[in-house]
């Protein structure tokens, strides 16, 4: 989520907040609910995959087709490479899916009242050089036209509403997510100076005249990458360079959870200042503070990208074995819906999934895998019956808890142009940053629905006490590899370069888990550079 910049607040407002929450307490003892419905669901990776590609108790093919390109994984880099083999006239191809629904972490659910994210949520302002996601964009009505300094002019409709984000800090909201009001002189003095590291970051090239962070990351400079960043955590880099106030350390750490799936004690320094450096800003000055985003978050994106692979994917089918013969790829595949086996065969395969599952598929890449660290993330979806005025402040579309548990919830229908909703529909995110994330994988696994309820509800009582008398259901939805999490010597290390690697010119690889960082930018970039190296590296028959 975007830096925020915040306001200065009175002594008069702080006083006024302290007597808007007695009288809502007042009032919430005359209106408590009960919650009428708890839902959680795992994600189909951590059982489906996670037994069946284990037993490989599937039954042999009954079925063979013949295709010239099959892409395997329907996220945003398998959605990404169809596109792309659509705009070269490589219309001949096919998309499996193991779920009942393409989108991967860019799918959504939908109540009565409100689309909501199942995943990821926003998209920041593209660099202005990322002449190809630009493009994208300018495809489907999300940038309309240019001004007249030639930068790009997004509908409104599509950018952040106002009141954009808040922060909840030392029992007040306060705008932004930068801690101002309460803070001292000391704290004020690190942010400007951290931000100054980091605008230095942002601007520094390479002789080569690329930047050192860029998005996607292959992009960016390789005479001046700042290797040496990926052999510390962020927080011995805050550590190393002088800062030492809590809320310095703790903003960053919101920023890497958010980002990353895992906090500074985690997370490498070189990812870390990645998060700050790599966006430019640099669309024009009326297109710095927004970012792009809908109610159903990110879904909204492979919406866009689904109609590519349209009558070219099928759903509900798993891959369990790919194998090189002669000139060829025979995939199998099974039917989950039909309970049975299809033997594919292909010229060409894109493996558009995460490399914990290639993992099982490819028996040689187990070694690999373990360098690959994926944070588990929970996500709540809370319909309310109504909520108190916050002593004043409106909902803002991302409302973070200073020192909470998760990361904070967005408001699901700010972007609606309704006045009035019958209800409110939120979503809570929380990752779960540890150093030991294959047994809080476990442990999360293991906890039941109830105990996720008051999980949940705990955290966001720091800032709404009340909040349970409102709460009318929770869905709960845990994903157990949520995000490729950049440790210390990852994103330089040798097992990104190594799962990469195209096998016999027949096998490709694509996925945000092999740039280092799961953002939509990558996975996007991922699915393009794929099918751009099918197209040009061999002829089809």
């Amino acid at each position: 989520m975007k830096n925020g910049e915040g306001y200065n607040s009175s002594r008069r407002t702080f006083l006024r907040n302290l007597g808007a929450i007695a009288v809502g307490a007042a009032f919430i003892q005359s209106c408590a609910k009960k919650i009428k419905s708890v839902a959680l669901r795992l994600t189909g990776t951590s059982h489906i995959l996670g037994h069946r590609l284990w037993a490989k108790d599937f039954p042999n093919p009954t079925k063979e087709l013949s295709i010239p390109i099959l892409i395997v994984g329907g996220g945003i880099t398998g959605l990404s490479a169809a596109r792309q083999l659509m705009r070269k006239g490589a219309e001949d191809f096919l998309l499996i899916e193991l779920e009942d629904h393409t989108g991967g972490n860019s799918s959504n659910g939908e109540n009565a009242y409100s689309k909501y994210p199942l995943g990821a949520h926003y998209l920041p302002l593209p660099n202005f050089h990322d002449k190809e996601l630009i493009t994208f964009l300018e495809e489907e009505n999300i940038i309309t036209g240019y001004d007249n300094a030639g930068y790009p002019v997004f509908d409104e409709e599509q950018l952040t509403f106002s009141p954009q984000e808040r922060l909840f800090y030392k029992n007040t909201w306060q705008e932004g997510l930068i801690p101002r009001y309460g803070t001292s002189e000391k704290t004020i003095a690190e942010f400007d100076h951290f931000f100054k590291l980091m605008e230095g970051f942002r601007d520094q090239k390479g002789k080569d005249g690329k930047y050192s962070f860029d998005l996607p990351i292959e992009n960016g400079s390789h005479d001046a990458n700042n290797k040496e960043l990926d052999a510390i955590t962020m927080q011995q880099w805050l550590t190393d360079n002088g800062f030492k106030t809590e809320e310095v350390f703790e903003y960053v750490d919101y920023c890497c959870r958010d980002d990353f799936g895992l906090g500074i004690k985690y997370v490498s320094a070189w990812a870390g200042v990645h998060y700050f450096a790599a966006r430019k800003h640099n669309n024009g000055e009326s297109n710095k503070e927004s970012v792009l985003t809908w109610p159903e978050g990110n879904a909204r994106l492979a919406s866009h990208l689904k109609r590519y692979a349209l009558n070219k994917t099928l759903v509900n089918h798993i891959v369990f074995e790919v194998a090189s013969v002669d000139d060829k790829v025979v995939v199998k595949v099974f039917d989950g819906q039909n309970k049975k086996t299809i033997a594919i065969t292909a010229n060409k395969v894109i493996m558009a999934i995460p490399q914990f599952v290639n993992g099982y598929i490819f028996k040689q890449r187990k070694p690999l895998v373990k360098e690959f660290n994926y944070a588990p993330w929970l996500l709540a979806t809370i319909t309310l019956s109504d909520l108190p005025d916050d002593f004043g402040q409106p909902l803002s579309w991302d409302n973070v808890i200073y020192k909470g548990e998760g990361v904070g919830y967005i408001y699901d229908q700010h972007q609606s142009l309704k006045q009035v909703h019958q209800k409110k529909v939120i979503t809570y995110y929380h990752a779960f940053s540890c150093n030991d994330i294959v047994a809080k994988r476990k442990e999360v696994y293991g906890k039941g629905k109830e105990y996720w309820k008051e999980f949940v509800l705990n955290d966001i009582k720091k800032a709404h006490p009340w909040i349970e008398d409102f709460t009318e259901d929770i869905a709960i939805h845990i994903l157990g590899h949520g995000m490729i999490s950049p440790v210390p010597g990852f994103i330089f290390g040798n097992a990104r370069k190594q799962a990469s690697s195209v096998i016999e010119n027949k096998i490709f690889f694509a996925h945000s888990d092999l740039s280092g960082i799961s953002v939509f930018e990558e996975a996007f970039h991922q699915g393009i550079n794929a099918a751009n190296k099918l197209l040009n590296e061999t002829t089809l028959d």
